[in-house]
């Protein structure tokens, strides 16, 4: 076993704590370990990490019910509604060129984030009709969801905890551990796809994933001890940053560049003001706290 072998089963930790505390992160997390530290190709790499989240988020949903942190009739909803979009959106994302839809996906995660950070009215009490209506918008969301994951190629993580907060009413630690059931689901679906052209080292796969679940226990312990209005705002930095990061990578020069340069230019100035600036707005707390 190498030394890059070595430090990418010690970064794998950080797989299980994304997952276990954010719900979202973990293929983000996982397809870069696995292609610049361990030295997989991509299409393996995808698939083990399909494997590993699948695999960590299932083992993290268990914490996460013991605490009541979970709908599980939402979640298997959303999810099966998930794995159909997922399907469909698999099939229109051959014909779309994959900058197009990196692109596509990052502008989705900036818009979500933002919504993520400036957080969200307390929902009203639901009617007679009330129930009827939310699970009509829990599949549909569910299928839109995973029509954009299918698109895109991710796992969903980043997409789902926001809808579920956002638009299915759940609190941000429940959205959490409702989503590692989404996640599961799909990455099972997708997986078996994978495993008809991919061959996966399984002793490796096996390490990494021992890994991730070892962090998703310490990241499920971590949710339901920080308060519910910083979770989601970090959340939403944590979406933030990973979209700008993808908008730097795909947008042709010189838009990258700008891109980063205002990026850079607006992260200092949020220091600034954080650090310096006693009334500054960014230490308000978010709508919904």
């Amino acid at each position: 076993m190498t030394v890059l072998t070595l430090v990418g089963l010690g970064l794998s930790v950080l797989i299980g704590v994304s997952l276990g505390l954010l719900g979202g992160g973990g293929s983000i997390l996982t397809v870069p370990i696995l292609t610049y530290v361990v030295g997989l190709e991509p299409r393996e790499a995808v698939a083990a990490s399909l494997f590993v989240v699948g695999v960590t988020s299932a083992v993290s949903v268990v914490s996460h019910a013991r605490r009541r942190r979970v709908q599980w009739r939402t979640g298997v909803t959303f999810g099966a509604a998930g794995m159909a979009g997922a399907y469909v959106g698999g099939l229109l994302g051959g014909r779309i060129p994959g900058v197009v839809l990196m692109i596509a996906f990052a502008l989705m995660m900036v818009a979500t984030s933002l919504a993520m950070i400036r957080g969200r009215k307390k929902p009203p009490e639901p009617g007679p009709t009330g129930g009827r209506r939310r699970w009509g918008k829990v599949i549909a969301e569910g299928a839109v969801v995973g029509l954009v994951t299918g698109l895109v190629g991710a796992g969903g993580g980043f997409l789902v905890v926001p809808a579920l907060v956002l638009l299915g009413g759940l609190s941000m630690p429940v959205a959490v551990g409702t989503s590692l059931v989404v996640i599961a689901m799909k990455s099972v679906a997708g997986l078996a796809g994978y495993l008809t052209s991919v061959s996966l080292d399984w002793v490796l796969v096996a390490g990494v994933t021992a890994a991730a679940v070892a962090g998703s226990f310490l990241g499920a312990r971590l949710a339901g001890r920080i308060p519910e209005a910083v979770l989601r705002r970090g959340f939403g930095y944590f979406v933030l940053a990973m979209g700008v990061l993808v908008l730097v990578q795909e947008l042709p020069a010189p838009a990258n560049l700008v891109v980063a340069a205002v990026a850079g230019l607006l992260g200092v100035g949020a220091a600034v003001c954080w650090f310096a600036v006693p009334s500054c707005p960014l230490r308000r707390q978010p709508a919904g706290a």
